[in-house]
């Protein structure tokens, strides 16, 4: 009887230790790792690995960043933001979905979740800053006057620009860049074709683009022209827009920035792009 008691003892100390170390050790391991789990995945990233691809969002119409071959069958945008894109989805081990908009439902569909990204000529203000994250900048230029080339030479100084109509695409730093113009009325359009369109119709007595962008529609457009006009402080920067809190994806995306900075391949892009956008517009 004693040896049998004794082993139930036994038996009921060893079956405590197995539930301790089961409740305890083992829960706090799995907890830890969940933790860990937690952390190294945002739920930007957890979203992309379990839909299996990167929705990027952009607004087209803007070469060499992002513009539509017209040709391909599936009307494809193409560009170099598009290349960037393609580089940040194979770092994420996943495809690429396009989603191409107007210029004021991109950046509001990155705050939505409708789209992880959002690329083309995205520029980070302060009052962006405060409703999404921005990734490291890249392809510093300017804001530039495009006026028709009759009226080139009217227009040299901010000064000149009074009582003028001046347009540029809606929800734009270059639409805001337009509203500071003293005494001038600035028009929001839906596109900087659209706007060209309005300008080369004599709606508009010129518009404000990106100097990159400038020298596609200065190539197709022979009627159109530069003005020697300087926006102060009107420099201009694109990053990526996605929303707070995704530091993983973020990282992914600056790193690929990096690289294709100090590599040169951002600027062999420009000249790729720029090359294609105007062969394509010629036919």
């Amino acid at each position: 009887m004693k040896k049998t008691i004794e082993g139930i003892l036994l038996g009921a100390a060893l079956a405590g230790v197995m539930l301790t170390a089961g409740c305890g050790g083992g829960d706090s391991s799995n907890a830890k790792s969940a933790g860990a789990s937690g952390q190294a995945q945002s739920k930007l990233m957890q979203t992309i690995k379990q839909r299996g691809k990167l929705i990027v969002g952009t607004s087209s119409g803007y070469p060499p960043y992002v513009f539509v071959d017209a040709q391909s069958p599936d009307k494809k945008v193409i560009g170099l933001d598009m290349e960037m894109c393609q580089q940040i989805a194979d770092k994420l081990g996943v495809p690429m979905e396009v989603q191409d908009m107007s210029f004021s439902a991109l950046l509001s569909s990155v705050t939505a979740g409708k789209v992880d990204i959002a690329v083309g000529g995205v520029s980070p203000t302060p009052e962006r800053e405060k409703a999404m994250a921005f990734s490291d900048l890249y392809l510093p230029t300017e804001q530039k006057l495009l006026v028709r080339k009759e009226d080139q030479h009217k227009f040299k100084t901010m000064a000149d620009l009074k009582g003028k109509v001046i347009g540029a695409e809606k929800s734009t730093t270059q639409e805001a860049t337009a509203q500071k113009v003293e005494g001038a009325t600035a028009i929001g359009l839906s596109s900087v074709p659209d706007a060209v369109l309005q300008l080369k119709n004599g709606k508009l007595d010129g518009i404000v683009v990106e100097g990159v962008v400038s020298k596609q529609y200065l190539v197709y457009n022979d009627d159109l022209a530069l003005a020697d006009v300087q926006f102060e402080g009107a420099k201009k920067v694109s990053a990526v827009a996605l929303q707070k809190g995704n530091d993983d994806v973020l990282k992914i995306i600056n790193d690929v920035i990096k690289q294709d900075t100090e590599s040169g391949q951002f600027d062999k892009w420009v000249d790729e792009y720029s090359k294609i956008a105007i062969e394509k517009a010629g036919k």
